[in-house]
């Protein structure tokens, strides 16, 4: 199995200006997004680049994986 993108992922949300805001179920948490207005989910594992895309869509970000 390929490793987790979750690191590099909270390092491009982090840039951003994206910030955690809260623990959420299991290894799940909840950010949220200035440029969106929105909150989201990132999960603790995440190994599909589609996933991780997924993510930085509603964030308001583009595609990095």
């Amino acid at each position: 199995m390929p490793a987790s993108l979750t690191p590099k992922l909270k390092k491009l949300l982090l840039k951003a200006g994206c910030y955690f805001e809260r623990q959420g179920k299991g290894d799940h948490e909840i950010w949220y997004s200035p440029i969106t207005d929105c909150r989201f989910v990132v999960d603790g594992a995440i190994r599909s680049r589609h996933t991780a895309n997924a993510v930085l869509k509603q964030a308001g970000l583009l595609k990095a994986f």
